[in-house]
């Protein structure tokens, strides 16, 4: 799951995948704004067959916690 998440942020925000990990704060390390984050969603929703809940994704800070999240909600890729 790391690693398609790795994909798809450094596809969308043109980085190195390794310069993204569990603890990588979306905001702080990556400067990801709202708009960036809807599009993050929204593709996650496309990958996994999932929705995520909108004051959820408001609280969700790191891609370990998007990970988290996404293992709560049943999926285990």
């Amino acid at each position: 799951m790391l690693e398609k998440i790795r994909q798809n942020l450094s596809e969308m925000l043109n980085i190195d995948p390794s310069d993204i990990s569990m603890d990588t704060s979306f905001t702080d390390d990556l400067g990801i704004d709202s708009l960036d984050m809807v599009e993050l969603v929204m593709s996650l929703e496309e990958e996994y067959g999932v929705e995520f809940d909108a004051e959820d994704m408001n609280e969700l800070k790191t891609v370990g916690e998007v990970i988290s999240y996404l293992q709560d909600k049943g999926i285990q890729d």
